[in-house]
């Protein structure tokens, strides 16, 4: 089956005439007309009612016209692969990102980006750690930005930085003019937790055990944005990641406190499939999260 007769036959089914698809496809009506009926003869089944004064595709010609377009596509896409191939900061590049970081760091990253490799776009796909490592290991995304640890076997893994925590409470609580809170003070507070079965809650807790320990201690809310929003109402206390405190998602609708050193951190690093065939993409991604001037995101150095 020859691609020629495929294009001949979307060419007619686009334009219902032997003659202005002969034109589309800048060759005679009798070459166009002979290819599809050898086209019709390799499938054995009728693409083309011939009726005198009046051609239109049949039934099965739809369905088999319709596949014709889906199968050029995907070929014109071997040529877009390949171009990516000699340059490989150019064509998408599709990049996971967990919730608790991508409304913070993508809209500086993709700033960054304009720097680094501005023929590269990101395709985005949020989600949550466990299926970010599933759409890894099935080429769903090309990378992830997820947060540490992140043991996944054929993954490799970059740090990127350490982004510390804050304590988040509302206007007009004790603790607003405190210059710094120690870890062991958060567990006698109403704390606010992101629901059960994400990472970020887990690294809250980890940080400050006491208060999974707290009974009645905790309040679950299913996005940072909305426990942002329970604290400033007075509900709780919340412990949040810098990047979501700073830049434009700095609020005065709630005070956040630094803890006492040592801080608790989480460092967040971008994951990738071993062997992955644009290395310099990965690099211009990594260069490009170097290149924000948000101390949230200071890189570390390796």
């Amino acid at each position: 089956m020859k691609l020629t007769a495929l294009r001949y036959l979307v060419a007619f089914a686009n334009e219902e005439s032997f003659i202005r698809a002969a034109e589309r496809c800048q060759v005679s009506q009798p070459t166009l007309s002979v290819a599809l009926q050898h086209l019709e003869a390799e499938l054995g089944v009728t693409l083309i009612d011939r009726v005198r004064g009046h051609v239109s595709l049949t039934d099965i010609g739809r369905q088999v016209a319709a596949q014709a377009q889906r199968a050029l596509d995907e070929t014109e896409r071997i040529g877009t692969v390949a171009q990516m191939g000699k340059n490989q900061l150019s064509g998408a590049f599709r990049l996971g990102v967990i919730h608790t970081i991508g409304p913070y760091l993508l809209p500086e990253l993709i700033a960054s980006m304009h720097n680094t490799a501005p023929e590269m776009a990101l395709y985005i796909e949020e989600s949550m750690t466990a299926l970010l490592t599933d759409y890894l290991k099935y080429g769903t995304v090309d990378a992830a930005i997820v947060a540490l640890p992140f043991e996944v076997p054929g993954i490799e893994t970059y740090s990127l930085y350490d982004e510390a925590f804050r304590v988040v409470v509302p206007r007009g609580h004790l603790w607003e003019k405190r210059k710094q809170i120690a870890n062991s003070e958060v567990s006698g507070q109403t704390v606010l937790v992101l629901k059960a079965g994400n990472c970020f809650r887990e690294q809250v807790l980890d940080a400050c055990p006491e208060i999974s320990h707290a009974e009645g201690s905790l309040h679950q809310g299913h996005s940072i944005e909305t426990i942002r929003c329970m604290v400033a109402s007075g509900y709780g206390i919340s412990v949040l990641p810098a990047g979501a405190l700073s830049g434009p998602y700095r609020t005065d609708i709630v005070c956040s406190i630094p803890f006492e050193p040592p801080a608790p951190t989480r460092r967040v690093a971008l994951a990738w499939r071993r062997g992955f065939n644009r290395p310099e993409a990965i690099s211009a991604i990594i260069d490009a999260v170097h290149g924000i001037t948000n101390p949230s995101y200071a890189h570390i150095e390796h």
